[in-house]
C-alpha cells in the first residue's frame, strides 16, 4: 500500500480520535505551535515530578524543586484547564484554525486560579478556613472555569450533574426541597474554601490519581500507539483468527481487548481499533449496526480489563484501601470470561447468519515441521521466561541492591535480539480498511515484526507483582522504556538491515517520540478537568452526607428488597455514568452509589467486601458509554459503520448483557473475584465460569448447536445460574449459619483464633426516627486471643445482659464500633439496642453437588441440539 493511502488512514482516526478525546481544534501559526509545546511541557513535567530528578537536584544544587503530591495537583489541572481552553473550541461554531482572544483570557484566567494556590500556599496555610477576598475572587474563578472547560473537553453531561451537586451545598436548605434530602446549607465563603482552597474538593484524591498515575499510564499508551503497537495488536489478531467463521468480528473482540490494556477510553479504543475492523467486519457479512456493536461491546468492555482499567484501576484502589496488584488480581477474572463470552457470542452470530473466515495464507511447511517449530517456540519461551523469573528472583536475594541494573541490562539485550530478529521482516503498513484483503498475512510472520513491543508491558507487570513498586514508579519506568524504543527502533531496524537513511531515520523517532507526547498530554486534558469536576461532586458528598440521602432514598424504593436494591442501584449507576469518561464516570457512580450497596446491604444481612462493591457500580458506569440515547461509543462506531446510533447502542447491550450479569454474580460469590481463593481452586473457578458464562451467551442468542427452542433457553439460564452460584440451591436445603442469641456472645468470641472476626446481627432503634427499628450485621474484628468479654470492648462492644437480652452500650467516639454503625443507633430512646443473634457458619456439604444435576440437563440439551445441527458448531 502506498504512503499517501496510509497517511490518509491516520488522518482519518486522528481526526474521530481529536474529536471526542483529544481537542477538535487544529490552530495554525503561534497558537498551534503554542498549544503543541504547551502539551509537550507538561508531559515533561510529569515525567519529571514521577522520577528521582527533583530529588537529585535539590541535593545537588541546595535549592529545593521538589513539588509535593498537592502541588502536583495544582500544576496538573492548570495545565489541563489551560490546554481545555485553547485545545477545545467553545461552541460549535468557534473558529477551529485559530484560538480567538477570549480563549487565551480563560487559558490565563484558568490557571492562574490553580497557581494561586501553589504561589501564596504558606499564607493559605497560616488561615486555614478564613478566606481573604482575594481567596474568594481565585476560588470562583477557579470554579467557573472548570465547569468551561469541562462543557468544552465533555459536554453537557458533567456540567450538569456537579451544577446539580453545587445547587444542593448551597440551597440544600430551601423548603422547597423534600424534607428527606433538606440540609442547613453552606455559606459561599465556607463552600468556596471546602472545594477549591483545600484538598477535599476540586485538589481532592481523584484529581492527586490522576496527576501521580493516571498521566503516565495514559502517556505509556499514547507513545506505545505512536510506536506502532495500535496496528501491530490489530493486524496480529486478524492473523490469528480471521480465518475462523466471523473472523474479522474475533479478532475485533481481540484487538480491542489487547488496546484496553493501555487504553484510558472507550471512545478512544472504538475509533482506533474500529476503523479497521469495522468495515472489514461489513464485508463477512456482518450488518452495520451489528459491526459497530461488536466493536462497543468489546471496546467498552476494555475498560473494564487489568492492568489500566480505562484508568480508574489507581482510583479504585486509592478508595477502596486494596493494594494495586491485589485489585488486578481480583478484577482479572471477570474481564477475562466477559471477553471470552463476547468472543463465543460473535462465533454464535456469525454461525446464525452462515458466514466464513478469510481465506489462510498457503501452508509452506510439513505437519512435522510446524509441531515441531511450535514445541520449539514454547521451549525457547519457557527457558526465558524461567531465566527471567529465577534468575532476576534469584539477584534479588543476593544482590538487591544489582536487580534493577540486571534488569535494566536483560532489557536492553532482549530488545536488541527481539529487534534484529524483527529487522529482518518487512514493518507492517498501515492498511486501508475498505481495501479487499484476499488473503490473511501469516501470523508468525506478522508476531515477530513487533515482539520487542511486549517489553515495556513485561517491565510494568514485572515492576507491579514482583519489584513491587508503586503504580506511579512502575508506569514511569514502562514509559522510559517505551521512549527508548520509540526513538530508537527506527534507525536500529535501519543499521541491522545495512540500508537506508539513518539520519532521517534517527528524526523520524524523534517527531514520534514529540508526537506521542504531544498525544499523551492532548488525551489528558478531558480527564484531567473529569477528575477535577468528580471532586466537586466528592466534596459535595463529604460537606452534606448526600450519600446518606441517596441511601434512604434507594432503601424506600427497594422497600428493604436485597435485589430491587441492587437493580436500583445498576440503574442509577447507568443514568449516572451517561456521557462520562472512565474516571469521572468511576468517581461519581463510588461516591453516590457504593457507599448505599454497603449500609443497605448490611441491613438485609448481606456483607460483601468493599472491593466488590465498588467494582459492582464500576461496571455498570462503564456500561453506560453503549447505553441509548446517551452512549458515546455507540455514536463513534455508527460513524464508523455508517449505521444507525441508537440501533448500534441496542444491539451492542443485548451483547452486554453477560457483562451487566457478572456483577450481581459476583457480590453473592466473591470466588469470582479470587478472594481467598487458592491458585487450584482459582482455576477451577476459572474453568467453570467460563462455561457458563457461554451457556449464558448462548441462551440470550437463542442459538447453541441449533436454533434453541424456549424450554432450552430457560434451561441454559438455569445451568449457567447454577453453575456461577451453586450456593443459592444450597441456601434452601441448609441454612447457611448457626444461629445463637446475644447473649452468648463472649463465649463465641472467647473460641475463635487469632484474627477472627464474629458475625452478629445488631437490632434498635434509627438515630433519625426511633419509631423505626433497624438491623445491621456486621462482621466484628476480634484481633489477638484473648478472653471474650476484653477481645470485644476492645472494639466497642459493651453487652450487658438484662432478662435474657444483650444489650448494647453506646461505644466510645473512635472505637471500632463507633466508626462502623457511623451513628446509625438512638442508644437513648425507650427501645434498647442490642445484639439480637450472632452467626456461625454452619457445616455444609460442598455446594458443588449441585453441578451435577445442572450438567445432567446440560447434556439432554447437547443430546437434542445434536440431532438438529445443520451447521458444525465449532
Amino acid at each position: 500500500m502506498s504512503e499517501q493511502k496510509r497517511q490518509n488512514a491516520e488522518v482519518d482516526v486522528d481526526l474521530m480520535v481529536a474529536e471526542v478525546e483529544s481537542g477538535a481544534r487544529s490552530a495554525a501559526g503561534f497558537a498551534g505551535k503554542f498549544i503543541l509545546g504547551l502539551a509537550f511541557v507538561w508531559s515533561l513535567f510529569q515525567l519529571y515530578i514521577a522520577s528521582n530528578i527533583p530529588f537529585i537536584l535539590t541535593e545537588t544544587f541546595g535549592v529545593n524543586v521538589v513539588f509535593n503530591n498537592q502541588e502536583a495537583r495544582e500544576i496538573h489541572l492548570a495545565f489541563a484547564l489551560a490546554l481545555a481552553m485553547l485545545a477545545y473550541p467553545l461552541f460549535k461554531t468557534s473558529p477551529r484554525s485559530r484560538v480567538p482572544v477570549y480563549d487565551w483570557a480563560l487559558a490565563i484566567i484558568g490557571a492562574a486560579s490553580c497557581l494561586y494556590l501553589l504561589y501564596f500556599k504558606n499564607d493559605i496555610a497560616d488561615r486555614a478556613g478564613l478566606p481573604t477576598t482575594a481567596d474568594l475572587v481565585f476560588s470562583t474563578l477557579g470554579m467557573l472555569s472548570l465547569g468551561i472547560a469541562v462543557f468544552r473537553a465533555l459536554g453537557l453531561p458533567l456540567v450538569i450533574v456537579a451544577s446539580v451537586f453545587v445547587f444542593y451545598v448551597f440551597f440544600g436548605h430551601l423548603s422547597v426541597m423534600p424534607d428527606a434530602i433538606q440540609w442547613k446549607g453552606a455559606s459561599f465563603g465556607k463552600a468556596m474554601w471546602h472545594f477549591w482552597m483545600q484538598t477535599e474538593g476540586v485538589f481532592g484524591v481523584a484529581l492527586g490519581v490522576s496527576a501521580s498515575m493516571i498521566f503516565l499510564f495514559v502517556l505509556f499508551g499514547s507513545l506505545l500507539e505512536k510506536a506502532g503497537a495500535g496496528n501491530y495488536f490489530i493486524k496480529l489478531a486478524f492473523a490469528l483468527l480471521g480465518h475462523l467463521r466471523g473472523g474479522p468480528a474475533k479478532a475485533a473482540v481481540v484487538a480491542s481487548a489487547l488496546s484496553g490494556l493501555y487504553s484510558g477510553s472507550s471512545i478512544a479504543n472504538v475509533v482506533t481499533t474500529g476503523t479497521f475492523t469495522i468495515p472489514l467486519m461489513k464485508r463477512t457479512g456482518f450488518k452495520a449496526e451489528k459491526a459497530g456493536a461488536v466493536e462497543v461491546a468489546s471496546s467498552t468492555n476494555g475498560q473494564l480489563t487489568p492492568p489500566v482499567m480505562g484508568a480508574a484501576a489507581f482510583l479504585i484502589s486509592e478508595f477502596t484501601g486494596v493494594a494495586y496488584p491485589v485489585l488486578i488480581k481480583h478484577a482479572l477474572l471477570p474481564a477475562l470470561i466477559s471477553y471470552i463470552a463476547l468472543v463465543y457470542i460473535v462465533h454464535l452470530e456469525a454461525l446464525k447468519l452462515g458466514l466464513k473466515g478469510l481465506q489462510k495464507p498457503p501452508a509452506t511447511m510439513t505437519l512435522a515441521r510446524k509441531l515441531s517449530g511450535v514445541l520449539l517456540g514454547f521451549l525457547l519461551m519457557a527457558v526465558l521466561a524461567s531465566a527471567v523469573y529465577y534468575g532476576l528472583g534469584w539477584v534479588k536475594v543476593v544482590f538487591p541492591d544489582m536487580t534493577f541494573a540486571t534488569a535494566s541490562l536483560l532489557f536492553l539485550l532482549a530488545y536488541l535480539v527481539l529487534l534484529i530478529v524483527a529487522a529482518r521482516h518487512p514493518d507492517l503498513e498501515m492498511d486501508d480498511p475498505n481495501a479487499p484483503m484476499d488473503v490473511l498475512p501469516r501470523a508468525w510472520d506478522v508476531a515477530v515484526t513487533g515482539f520487542y513491543y511486549l517489553l515495556p508491558i513485561v517491565i510494568l507487570i514485572w515492576c507491579i507483582l514482583i519489584e513491587r513498586l508503586s503504580p506511579t514508579l512502575s508506569a514511569y519506568w514502562a514509559t522510559v522504556a517505551m521512549i527508548l524504543i520509540v526513538l530508537t527502533q527506527r534507525p536500529l531496524k535501519t543499521f541491522f538491515r545495512k540500508g537506508g537513511n539513518l539520519a532521517a531515520d534517527f528524526s523520524n523517532g524523534w517527531r514520534d517520540f514529540i508526537d506521542g507526547m504531544i498525544a499523551g498530554a492532548r488525551n489528558m486534558i478531558a480527564i484531567g478537568v473529569a477528575t477535577g469536576a468528580a471532586g466537586v461532586i466528592v466534596g459535595t458528598v463529604s460537606l452534606t452526607g448526600a450519600h446518606q440521602v441517596v441511601g434512604e432514598f434507594v432503601e424506600y424504593l427497594s422497600g428493604g428488597n436485597l435485589m430491587a436494591m441492587l437493580f436500583l442501584v445498576a440503574l442509577m449507576s447507568l443514568i449516572l455514568g451517561m456521557g462520562l469518561p472512565t474516571t469521572a464516570n468511576y468517581i461519581v457512580v463510588s461516591s453516590l452509589m457504593a457507599p448505599v450497596i454497603v449500609s443497605v446491604g448490611a441491613q438485609s444481612g448481606l456483607i460483601v467486601p468493599l472491593v466488590a462493591v465498588h467494582l459492582f457500580v464500576f461496571y455498570f458506569g462503564i456500561l453506560a458509554d453503549d447505553t441509548p440515547p446517551v452512549g458515546l461509543a455507540a455514536f463513534a462506531a455508527a460513524a464508523i459503520s455508517r449505521g444507525d446510533p441508537i440501533k448500534t447502542g441496542i444491539q451492542g447491550f443485548t451483547y452486554d448483557i453477560r457483562t451487566a450479569l457478572l456483577p450481581f454474580l459476583f457480590i453473592f460469590n466473591t470466588e469470582l473475584l479470587l478472594i481467598d481463593v487458592g491458585p487450584v481452586k482459582a482455576v477451577f473457578i476459572f474453568i467453570v465460569a467460563v462455561i457458563a458464562m457461554m451457556l449464558f451467551a448462548a441462551a440470550t442468542q437463542g442459538y447453541f448447536f441449533a436454533k434453541s427452542r424456549i424450554w432450552e433457553s430457560v434451561g441454559l439460564l438455569l445451568i449457567a445460574f447454577t453453575l456461577f452460584r451453586p450456593g443459592f440451591w444450597l441456601d434452601y436445603v441448609q441454612p447457611p449459619f448457626d444461629e445463637r442469641p446475644g447473649t452468648e456472645i463472649a463465649a463465641l468470641a472467647e473460641k475463635e483464633p487469632d484474627g477472627a472476626t464474629l458475625r452478629v446481627v445488631l437490632r434498635g432503634p434509627d438515630y433519625k426516627d426511633t419509631d423505626k427499628i433497624d438491623n445491621l450485621t456486621i462482621l466484628l474484628p476480634l484481633g489477638d486471643k484473648a478472653d471474650g468479654v476484653s477481645r470485644l470492648e476492645k472494639i466497642g462492644v459493651v453487652v450487658n445482659e438484662d432478662n435474657g437480652k444483650a444489650l448494647l452500650d453506646e461505644p466510645f467516639p473512635g472505637k471500632w464500633l463507633d466508626l462502623k454503625t457511623n451513628g446509625q443507633f438512638d442508644y437513648y430512646a425507650d427501645t434498647p439496642v442490642e445484639v439480637e443473634k450472632v452467626e456461625i457458619e454452619a457445616a455444609r456439604i460442598s455446594k458443588e453437588i449441585f453441578y451435577i444435576p445442572a450438567l445432567l440437563l446440560l447434556g439432554l440439551i447437547v443430546f437434542l441440539q445434536r440431532r438438529r445441527t445443520t451447521v458444525p458448531a465449532f
